[in-house]
C-alpha cells in the first residue's frame, strides 16, 4: 500500500491529470492507525524514524489535494440572484457553474472575468453584448438581459445593507412597468436602478469625507498640532482614492456615450423581437447617462473642490510651520551672537588669569579699566553681530518689487530708427516711450 501511495504522489508532482484521487481510496485515519500499530512491532530506531517521515509526507499529501479539491470547487462557482420579467426573484444567491453562464448567455471567458467578484481589482466596465449588457460599478456587477438581471455576488460573503437596497429598488423600478417608467424598456429601468444606486453611494461618501475634512480644517484654523496634522493626512488620502474611485465610473459612462453601437445596442428588447435599431437613434438610452453623468461629474467636481482647500491648508500650514522654524532659528542665532560676545570678555579674563607679571596689579584703577573695556568689548560685538543679522533677516521683495514698479514708470528708450532718403539732409528719429 505504502508503494502505491509514492507512486501516485510522483505522479501528482509531475502534475499528470490522469492520476487517480488517492484521497478516495485510501482513508488517512486508517493509515496514520496502521503505522501507529506498526510501530510496536518494529525494534529498530532507524526504521521508526523513516516510517514517521513516510507518514507525515502522506499527511501532508492528502491535505494538499483536499485544499486544492475545495479551492477547485469554489473557483468554478458563482453566486448569483436571478431576478425575471415581472421582477421577481426567482434564485436568491444561487450557486452556478461559470461554464453553464458562459454557454446559456452566449459570453466569453474574458466576459465573465469583468464580472468575476473574485477580482478586487476589477476596473468599471459597462459592455454592450449581442443579447445582453454587463454592468461592474462599485459594489454592483450585474448582467442585464431583455427578459432577466442576474446580480452576481462573492462567494461565500453576505449582502451588504447597500446591496440590499439595490434589490428592493430594482425591484419595484421592474414591476412598475414600461409605461409608468416613460415606455421605458425592460432592459432601461435596470440600468437605471444601477446608476441609481451607484450614484447615491457615491454621494453618501462624498458627504461623509467633505464633513470629515472640513471638520479638521477648522480645527486646524485655532490650532495646528502633530495628531490633527495626522488626521488631516489620512483624511487626504481616502479623499484622494474616493476622487480616482468616482473618476473611473465618470470616465465609464463617458466611455459609453462616445459610442453610438454601443448605445444602439442597449435596446435589447427590440433585438429579441427582430428590429434592427439604427446606430443614430438612441436618444432614450443617450438621455438616461448623460442625466447620471452630469450628477457623477457634479461629484467628481465638489470632491475636487475639497481636496483643493486641503492642499490650501497644507500650503498655509506648511508656511506657518516655515515661519515658526526660522523664528527659531534666529533666536539661536542671536544666542550664538551673544555666546559669541561673552567668549570676548571671557578671553580677555582668560589672558590677565595666566600667572604672569602684567603690571596691572600696581596700578590703582587696574581692575576698573580692564572691567570697562572688557564690557565694552562684548557690547561692540553683540552690536555689531545684530546689526549684520537684521541685514540678513531684512526681507527684500518688497524693495525689488518697488525697484520694478520705478523702472516701470520711467520712459526706456529704443533705438531711434533712422529714415534715409535719396538726398538725406536730415535725420528722423522715432523715440519709443
Amino acid at each position: 500500500m505504502l508503494k502505491v501511495l509514492l507512486y501516485d504522489r510522483k505522479k501528482d508532482n509531475n502534475k499528470d491529470s490522469k492520476s487517480p484521487d488517492i484521497s478516495g481510496l485510501v482513508n488517512p485515519r486508517v493509515v496514520s492507525n496502521r503505522f501507529r500499530a506498526g510501530d510496536n512491532n518494529i525494534g529498530s530506531a532507524a526504521e521508526q524514524s523513516e516510517n514517521r517521515k513516510k507518514r507525515a509526507d502522506i499527511d501532508e499529501l492528502l491535505l494538499e489535494r483536499t485544499l486544492v479539491h475545495k479551492s477547485t470547487v469554489a473557483g468554478n462557482l458563482v453566486r448569483c440572484t436571478v431576478f425575471d420579467l415581472e421582477g421577481n426573484v426567482t434564485v436568491v444567491s444561487g450557486e452556478f457553474k461559470k461554464s453553464e453562464l458562459l454557454s446559456k448567455h452566449s459570453l466569453l471567458p474574458r466576459d465573465l472575468r469583468k464580472l468575476d467578484t473574485g477580482t478586487l481589482t476589477a476596473m468599471p466596465a459597462i459592455l454592450v453584448r449581442s443579447n445582453s449588457i454587463l454592468v461592474n460599478l462599485l459594489h454592483i456587477r450585474a448582467l442585464i438581459k431583455a427578459d432577466m438581471v442576474l446580480l452576481f455576488d462573492a462567494y461565500g460573503s453576505t449582502d451588504s445593507q447597500t446591496q440590499s437596497l439595490f434589490i428592493y429598488d430594482l425591484q419595484g423600478k421592474l414591476r412598475q412597468g414600461s409605461k409608468s417608467m416613460g415606455g421605458l424598456p425592460y432592459e432601461m429601468r435596470a440600468l437605471e436602478a444601477i446608476l441609481i444606486s451607484v450614484i447615491t453611494a457615491l454621494d453618501a461618501e462624498m458627504k461623509v469625507h467633505t464633513t470629515l475634512v472640513t471638520g479638521i480644517l477648522s480645527d486646524l484654523e485655532n490650532d495646528i498640532n502633530r495628531e490633527k496634522l495626522r488626521h488631516l493626512l489620512v483624511q487626504s488620502k481616502a479623499l484622494a482614492g474616493f476622487i480616482q474611485k468616482a473618476t473611473l465610473v465618470r470616465d465609464t459612462i463617458n466611455e459609453v456615450l462616445e459610442q453610438d453601437d454601443d448605445l444602439a445596442g442597449m435596446y435589447l428588447t427590440e433585438k429579441l423581437q427582430g428590429k434592427i435599431r439604427p446606430s443614430d437613434q438612441h436618444s432614450e438610452v443617450e438621455m438616461l447617462l448623460e442625466s447620471y453623468y452630469k450628477h457623477c461629474d457634479e461629484i467628481v467636481q465638489a470632491a475636487n473642490i475639497t481636496m483643493s482647500n486641503v492642499r490650501t491648508t497644507e500650503e498655509i500650514v506648511n508656511i506657518i510651520l516655515d515661519a515658526n522654524r526660522n523664528a527659531l532659528m534666529l533666536l539661536e542665532i542671536k544666542f550664538s551672537v551673544m555666546a559669541l560676545g561673552l567668549a570676548g570678555g571671557a578671553l580677555v579674563a582668560a589672558l590677565y588669569g595666566m600667572n604672569l607679571k602684567n603690571f596691572v596689579e600696581e596700578y590703582e584703577y587696574g581692575f576698573l579699566t580692564v572691567t570697562l573695556s572688557s564690557s565694552i568689548f562684548v557690547l561692540m560685538i553683540i552690536f555689531f553681530g545684530m546689526k549684520n543679522l537684521r541685514k540678513v533677516q531684512r526681507v527684500t521683495m518688497m524693495r525689488d518689487h518697488t525697484n520694478q514698479a520705478v523702472s516701470r514708470m520711467q520712459p526706456s528708450y529704443s533705438r531711434p530708427f533712422v529714415i534715409f532718403g535719396k538726398r538725406p539732409k536730415q535725420k528722423s528719429y522715432f523715440w519709443k516711450a
